[in-house]
């Protein structure tokens, strides 16, 4: 399966914009590369301008769910949709959905845990359920930015059989080392793909890391991108590595159940 990771800057506030430059990356992505699946990073609609999510925000996830449904039909290719901004109600949710290539919905997550740092608890409510879906025959799963602190968490869809975890991100510079070695134990622990796509640029509060990253079961780095720049980051993923690395090493077997 060959992955497009978008690493872009998102500008604040500004749904709009985003759609535009991101449907253009996309685009770009699929002539230049040919992937089989995108990811998308964080919150791509309105960064974390969290203050004027009531009048941002995506009533229901209308125009994410229709644009993503029809930009992975038209362009015959799988999007995991990053997060947007997702109003259900009166509350707002960190939300992911994910569409394979004949249009369809196939996932959906909200973001159990909130970042305090970034007041994210102020303005967004917690998901609460964890997720799993099959992209192109591979059982996958998806955690947002934050999640990846919680390997607890994260842990819960491999013991179902996932092979691979996607990570959208708008994870801050001043924390860029643990993001790296945090997925790299993700990887590693779980024994899986892990696949992260970060956003670049500012907003008024924050600078973000970049550094996209894709993460083979051995904990190894086979793509990686740059920390400043937008760029599209591609790598070619092999599923059945998972099942050679369990077997060569199998954590799965010899945890104590008995204990935790």
């Amino acid at each position: 399966m060959k992955i497009a990771c978008i690493q872009v800057d998102i500008q604040y506030g500004k749904p709009e914009k985003n759609y535009e430059h991101i449907e253009n990356k996309i685009r770009e992505a699929v002539e230049q590369h040919h992937p089989d699946t995108i990811v998308l990073p964080e919150l791509w609609d309105t960064g974390y301008d969290l203050t004027r999510l009531d009048e941002i925000s995506d009533h229901n996830g209308v125009k994410a769910k229709q644009w993503l449904s029809s930009l992975s039909k038209e362009l015959n290719i799988n999007i995991v949709g990053g997060s947007i901004a997702y109003r259900e109600e009166d509350l707002v949710y960190n939300t992911s959905l994910t569409y394979n290539r004949n249009g369809e919905q196939i996932g959906t997550y909200s973001k159990a845990h909130l970042i305090t740092l970034m007041e994210e608890e102020k303005y967004i409510s917690p998901g609460k359920n964890n997720t799993l879906f099959t992209i192109d025959g591979n059982l996958s799963t998806l955690s947002i930015c934050y999640d990846i602190r919680f390997p607890e968490w994260i842990r819960a869809p491999f013991l179902n059989g996932a092979k691979i975890l996607f990570v959208p991100a708008e994870w801050p510079i001043q924390r860029q080392s643990h993001w790296r070695a945090l997925l790299i134990a993700r990887a590693i622990e779980n024994q899986c793909y892990v696949i992260a796509c970060n956003r670049v640029g500012s907003d008024p509060k924050n600078t973000f890391a970049g550094q996209s990253l894709v993460i083979d079961p051995w904990g190894d780095i086979i793509a990686e991108g740059s920390v400043h720049d937008e760029e599209i980051i591609t790598a070619e993923i092999f599923p059945e590595l998972v099942d050679d690395v369990r077997v060569k090493v199998p954590v799965f077997n010899d945890r104590r159940t008995d204990l935790y």
